[in-house]
């Protein structure tokens, strides 16, 4: 069965290129990235691991360790690895899981029965502290995936958990959000001293509490 979002995600032992890798030992109490690949040596994910690496600051700020995933093993990896350095500019900081036997990809969900197994293993994950499910985004295999998109996710996600907000759209650090529809005006704008404007009674912005 697919995992859901809200789901407490599988633990696995796998091999990495750092080493054998328990996931839940590993996460600790960090939020994950966890974002796959379906072969070593493939175009449009060198660029995407030499991205990671470089944004990695932004991760560790945010309490989020980043793995990434390819069903090739970690002899191959290495050669890999050394590529990614010298054609992004960059020094992959973070494992990369070496799942030549697809545990992981099964156990997760990422191969689509109906399609080549190798092609729709191109999936993220990302995980809370809780080792609950929080967001999953499969891209094709010609589109290079987003990862500042995936930090701005992250920060709603790390936002809205702590405070009676959603985040809307094209929402970055800093803007205004909404208040979640639980709450009441008049208790909203005790909740929310930084002033409250009501657009519709369904519908009511406030400046991001927590700036």
């Amino acid at each position: 069965m697919a995992l859901q979002l809200g789901d407490t995600v599988p633990n696995f032992t796998q091999s990495s290129s750092e080493g054998d890798i328990n996931f839940y030992e590993w996460a600790g109490d960090s939020w994950v990235v966890l974002f796959s690949h379906p072969a070593d040596y493939t175009p449009v994910c060198t660029t995407e691991l030499g991205e990671v690496a470089k944004l990695k600051p932004e991760f560790d700020k945010r309490n989020v360790k980043v793995i990434a995933l390819s069903v090739d093993d970690a002899n191959s990896h290495a050669g890999w690895i050394s590529d990614i350095n010298e054609t992004q500019n960059t020094t992959v900081n973070y494992p990369i899981l070496a799942d030549a036997d697809k545990a992981v990809s099964d156990l997760y969900g990422m191969i689509h029965p109906n399609a080549n197994a190798k092609v729709t293993v191109r999936s993220v994950f990302v995980i809370d502290p809780q080792k609950k499910l929080r967001l999953t985004i499969t891209y094709p295999p010609s589109t290079g995936r987003n990862f500042e998109e995936i930090l701005r996710v992250i920060d709603s996600l790390q936002l809205t958990d702590n405070y009676g907000v959603a985040t809307p759209v094209n929402w970055k650090d800093g803007d205004d959000v909404v208040v979640v529809p639980s709450i009441p005006t008049e208790e909203a704008k005790q909740k929310f001293p930084k002033g409250l404007t009501e657009v519709k009674p369904y519908l009511r912005m406030t400046p991001q509490p927590n700036k």
